[in-house]
């Protein structure tokens, strides 16, 4: 919904100021988007990729390529970015989907699960990259994930969901200190506020997509 990928179903939320049901389309200039399943076109170089992520967000003309560079340096993707994507690996993946989301220079950019299916070392990789956008750029990231120590490490307010119910908003540091006990973890918030263990899905479909995903990227 935040995305405007679908119609909000009660009540009303806005993006950089922009209503996401009367202004979508002002929404949808202000934010980048990485979706869970892989969004790279495998048979394209990671340049053409950026290529055409740049024309699809209306960058000028005579700037996409000096973006582009930028991104695959930023990424540290710039001594690929002449090899086919299906010869990345999935942390190289995943950081050239971050590098489209951001060509056009979004003001927030949304995750939806950006480390699902990489291996640790990966996921420091694009965990790094994540915080220097948000250090260097001032970009806003709002990113969900299953992975509490990703959570933990990367935001500064975290909000636990139950049953499409936030159950559980503040930063990770006021979370832990709302229960009693040392050594708390956010596993442990979650599955206080929750009464569950932590699963990646919570239903057959979304669980397909998770492993789909996991497999792409693996």
């Amino acid at each position: 919904m935040l995305t405007t990928l679908l119609p909000p179903s009660s009540g009303s939320a806005s993006v950089a100021g922009h209503d996401i049901h009367h202004h979508s389309a002002d929404v949808r200039r202000v934010i980048g988007y990485v979706p869970q399943l892989v969004s790279a076109d495998g048979s394209l170089t990671g340049f053409e990729n950026l290529l055409i992520f740049s024309k699809l967000y209306d960058v000028p003309r005579a700037e996409r390529r000096g973006r582009i560079s930028g991104a695959l340096t930023f990424m540290g993707l710039a001594q690929v970015g002449d090899k086919l994507v299906r010869n990345y690996s999935g942390g190289m993946i995943r950081r050239l989907e971050i590098a489209q989301a951001m060509l056009h220079r979004p003001r927030v950019l949304f995750l939806d699960e950006p480390t699902i299916g990489l291996d640790p070392v990966a996921r420091k990789v694009v965990w790094e990259h994540l915080q220097r956008l948000r250090d260097e750029f001032g970009t806003t990231i709002f990113l969900t994930t299953h992975y509490m120590d990703e959570a933990d490490g990367l935001c500064d307010r975290v909000a636990i969901m139950h049953l499409g119910k936030v159950v559980a908003l503040g930063t990770p540091s006021e979370l832990k200190s709302s229960i009693d006990g040392n050594g708390v973890t956010l596993d442990d918030v979650f599955a206080h506020y929750t009464g569950y263990e932590i699963e990646s899905g919570s239903n057959f479909r979304d669980t397909s997509r998770t492993r789909r995903a996991a497999q792409r990227l693996a």
